[in-house]
């Protein structure tokens, strides 16, 4: 269940973060306005309060394992909302991000006492 839940948050915060990037980006690079501006940085701020509901106490690893998690929601929202097709290498790379994270947050550890 802690796993489970774990991976639901790096979604969210996935799609908080990279959305609300991508929001401002289109405020401000494709002319959109103050209105997706603003979304954006809402979304930004929600995004860093999602981060705190890891269960792992360790903000540098959690924050470390989710750098792969970004790159791989990057690609992928670059997917959907861009057209943008990823090479070989690409998705190479995310799958080497994603065995990352899996180390990071869900390597076996001594319990710690």
């Amino acid at each position: 269940m802690t796993v489970t839940r774990s991976i639901v948050l790096f979604v969210a915060a996935a799609l908080l973060e990279i959305g609300g990037a991508w929001l401002i980006w289109q405020g401000v690079r494709e002319h959109r306005g103050w209105a997706w501006i603003g979304a954006g940085v809402v979304a930004l701020g929600l995004y860093g309060f999602v981060a705190t509901l890891q269960p792992d106490a360790h903000f540098g690893r959690i924050l470390a394992a989710y750098g792969g998690v970004f790159v791989v929601g990057s690609l992928a929202w670059g997917m959907v909302a861009d057209d943008f097709k990823p090479d070989r290498w690409d998705v190479t790379g995310a799958l080497v991000c994603l065995l990352g994270v899996a180390l990071i947050m869900y390597g076996p550890r001594p319990d710690a006492t």
